[in-house]
This record gives C-alpha cells, sequence and structure tokens, in this order.
C-alpha cells in the first residue's frame, strides 16, 4: 500500500489523481491533501478519504483553521514531510510548489511532478537534491511520462534525441492577423486535453512546451540541442526518443493524465484499472509538423532563456505566470504574454541558478510585471 500525499487536491490533476486512487483501493491510500485557497471542496474530499493531514496555502478569513492543520507554505513543507507519506503528488499551479518540493526530496519521499515550473525554475537546485537525498522524482505530464517510458528502452548515454509532441493548441490554424482579438474563452478551448485555466493558456501560446524542454534537460540529463519539439495534433504520441543506432520509441495512449498519474503512482508496476484504450484503427492517421515561430513567440522564449541558462528560465516561468493572469483577468491582449515575457528576459542580468538566486529572480521578475497597464 502507497500513501500519498496530494498538493493541488482541489485542481485539474489532483482531482485526476484521486480517482485513480478510487480504482485501486487495495494499492493506493491517500493520506494528504493541500490546495491554495478552496477550502470547502478540500474539506469535502478529506471527509471522502478519510484524511487527517490537509493544508491550506492561503487561508479563508471567515473559516476555523483548527480544520487544517498545516497553513501557508511553509506549512506544506511540514506535511509533505510527516512519517505516514509515502509519495507527494505535485500539482500546484506555478513556482509556489517549488519549496514544498524540495521538502519532498529532503524528507527522502517519492515526488510525483506535474508542476512543471518546479524544474524550469530550480531544476539544477531540484536534482541536486533528488539525487542527494536518493528521493525518486518521477514525471506526471504526459510528454516527460512518455519520454520516461520509452527511454526504458536503452541506455540514457545512447539517447541521440527526444522529441515532445504538441496539439498546437486551439489557434494552429488561425490567421496570424487575428491574434489580438483572441478572448479568454476563445484560449480556455483546449481541443484535445481537459486541463486547468493556466496551463490550458499555456498551451494556446506553446509556452507549456517551451516549459517542458527545459524540465525534459533537467529530469533526463539531456543537452538543448537534443530536445526537440514537434506538433502532432492528435496528441496520440507523447514523446518520441531516438537512439544512437537510429531505432525511435515511442510512447502513445490516448490524451487522459490518468494514464501517467498511475503510471507515476504504481512505478514500476502496471496494472489494468479500465481506463480507455486506444484504438489505432479509429485514429486512422497521426500527423506531425514544425511549430511556426511566428505563431508560437513564447516556444522560443522558452528555447532562448535555456540557452542563457542560470536564473534567465525561473525569470521566463516567473513572467510568464504574471502575464497569463493578467489575459484571464482580461487586462492584456493574448499577443501581449510573449511580449511581457520578452520584456522581462531583456530587463534582467543571470546569475547562478542557487536557491536565493532563483528566489530572488522569481521575486524580481514579478515585481516588474505586476504593475502592467490594462489593454
Amino acid at each position: 500500500m502507497r500513501r500519498v500525499l496530494i498538493l493541488g487536491s482541489t485542481g485539474s490533476i489532483g482531482k485526476q489523481t484521486l480517482d485513480v486512487i478510487r480504482r485501486l483501493p487495495e494499492r493506493l491510500q491517500v493520506v494528504g491533501l493541500a490546495t491554495y485557497r478552496d477550502h470547502k471542496t478540500l474539506l469535502a474530499q478529506a471527509a471522502e478519504f478519510g484524511v487527517r493531514l490537509t493544508g491550506l496555502i492561503e487561508p479563508p478569513h471567515a473559516s476555523p483553521s483548527e480544520h487544517i492543520p498545516f497553513v501557508g507554505v511553509e506549512g506544506l513543507c511540514a506535511m509533505v514531510q510527516c512519517a505516514e507519506v509515502d509519495v507527494v503528488v505535485v500539482a500546484l499551479g506555478g513556482a509556489i510548489a517549488l519549496k514544498p518540493t524540495l521538502a519532498a526530496l529532503e524528507a527522502g519521499k517519492t515526488v510525483a511532478l506535474a508542476t512543471k515550473e518546479v524544474l524550469v525554475a530550480a531544476g539544477e537546485v531540484v536534482m541536486r537534491v533528488s539525487e542527494q537525498f536518493n528521493a525518486p522524482l518521477l514525471p506526471i505530464d504526459s510528454e516527460h511520462s512518455g519520454a520516461f517510458q520509452a527511454m526504458l528502452a536503452g541506455r540514457r548515454e545512447h539517447v541521440a534525441r527526444l522529441i515532445l509532441t504538441a496539439s498546437g493548441g486551439p489557434f494552429r490554424a488561425r490567421p496570424l492577423e487575428t491574434f489580438d482579438a483572441i478572448t479568454v474563452q476563445e484560449a480556455l478551448q483546449h481541443p484535445n486535453w481537459d486541463m486547468g485555466a493556466k496551463i490550458t493558456v499555456d498551451s494556446a501560446t506553446m509556452m507549456n512546451k517551451g516549459l517542458e524542454v527545459i524540465e525534459a534537460q533537467h529530469l533526463f540529463g539531456l543537452k538543448l540541442e537534443q530536445v526537440e519539439v514537434l506538433i502532432h495534433s492528435q496528441s496520440i504520441v507523447h514523446a518520441l526518443v531516438e537512439f544512437v543506432d537510429g531505432s525511435v520509441i515511442g510512447q502513445l495512449s490516448l490524451p487522459d493524465m490518468r494514464l501517467p498519474i498511475q503510471y507515476a503512482l504504481l512505478y514500476p508496476e502496471r496494472v489494468d484499472t479500465e481506463l480507455p484504450r486506444l484504438r489505432l484503427e479509429q485514429i486512422g492517421q497521426l500527423t506531425f509538423e514544425t511549430p511556426d515561430p511566428a505563431r508560437y513567440p513564447c516556444l522560443e522564449l522558452a528555447y532562448e532563456a535555456a540557452r542563457i541558462g542560470g536564473t534567465m528560465p525561473t525569470v521566463l516561468n516567473a513572467a510568464n505566470e504574471v502575464a497569463v493572469r493578467a489575459f484571464l483577468q482580461g487586462r492584456i491582449r493574448f499577443t501581449d504574454i510573449a511580449r511581457m515575457v520578452e520584456q522581462a528576459m531583456t530587463a534582467h542580468q543571470p546569475l547562478p541558478a542557487t536557491l536565493e538566486h532563483v528566489m530572488q529572480a522569481d521575486g524580481w521578475a514579478r515585481a516588474l510585471l505586476q504593475e502592467q497597464k490594462p489593454i
């Protein structure tokens, strides 16, 4: 029985993780739940699963806190280190998940990571801690889970190239001259995946794929030039690994996040939970194309941040979080997201990626952009 704590239990990934656990009561047990501020859903989840470890980053003023013993980021850091926890699912949106992730790794817990911003902002730091404390770090998002599985076909040093696929988002064929008029509602209509608002917008800009490129470097110890991105509108092939002999191994499945979640929670085991199966004859064809830089400038910015290194990826991530929030609030245009990220990167003087420098760079970028004027 693996005892699971979920950071971000009220979000899309958190809810799908709970669905996986419902299907496997003999193998998985929920022992902890935490989220940002949705205390009502959190308490309902805790009641359903009989959980006593609960946490909120931002507790409600009107609600008695005695029902939620772990409060704030530091509270979550203490929570993940509790003795009854075996696996910590990190599904909190944004770089705010960094400190609890490090705390879990320092306690030797297995971390199942869905929050790509953690490795983007501080990948060097996180991977050092994972190695130092012999704490496994397993990817949950579909592309890195697919890459992880495909890499099992050979030795890591024999990997020539990793290809991450992207759906292209809802605007893959939309005329570029109309991008200034893209609405929030349009940006939230992902063609294949059911995700939270922030990551859905990131998919539309393809910043999510840029963040995944940086994440893959750290997870798999690859050089930037070894990680490529192709648009694959069907979202069936999640990653392809090419080995030095020319063999290419891919991981295919329906676009259902419960599959990579289950794989991470049970690794290295596989079990049947009657999730929907892939039928290639029903799919018909699989297509691939190179992303257009003019359509997806955020992807190019992510590659540039990775090339520069140090704290530049931290600034890329923080600026994107601020910009996406401003877009979702209707304060900027869709096309302003890339502009704001580029503005922060241009103004930043990168430093080596220590934890102190990462936290400073994150705060600096947010402060720089938070006063952006509305459109």
